[in-house]
């Protein structure tokens, strides 16, 4: 069964049954929008990095997730609007990933697009 994508222009829409899908978002980075990633626990967050921002304020969601085990990233502001998902989804390319996201493959300059289409791939087993 594929992965459930929910693509959502506030992160605040998700909800916990939400929990364990990709969650591509319009939102910014911040601490706040990782406060609700956080309660809905998806398998993966996708934001917009906002610019960064001043001391990493826009991206700060990833490292907070990522002290929770949780995988995410962030797109550049200059490709995907915010809060837009669906541009998101089509135009974003991440510029920030935390070791979480890596470990699932998700890569800096891997446009968001593919990294969904690989995470809902069904499991192969080896033989």
């Amino acid at each position: 069964m594929p992965m459930s994508l929910r693509v959502v222009d506030s992160i605040t829409e998700l909800r916990p049954a939400d929990a364990g899908c990709i969650a591509v978002s319009g939102s910014h980075g911040g601490i706040s929008s990782a406060r609700y990633a956080l309660a809905a626990r998806p398998l993966l967050s996708v934001f917009n990095d906002a610019g960064v921002g001043r001391d990493g304020a826009g991206i700060a969601a990833l490292a907070f997730l990522q002290s929770q085990g949780l995988a995410a990233c962030a797109v550049a502001h200059s490709g995907a609007r915010i809060g837009d998902a669906r541009s998101t989804l089509d135009d974003g390319v991440t510029s920030h990933c935390n070791e979480a996201a890596v470990a699932l493959g998700v890569r800096t300059g891997q446009p968001v697009r593919d990294a969904v289409a690989v995470l809902q791939l069904p499991s192969r087993k080896q033989t």
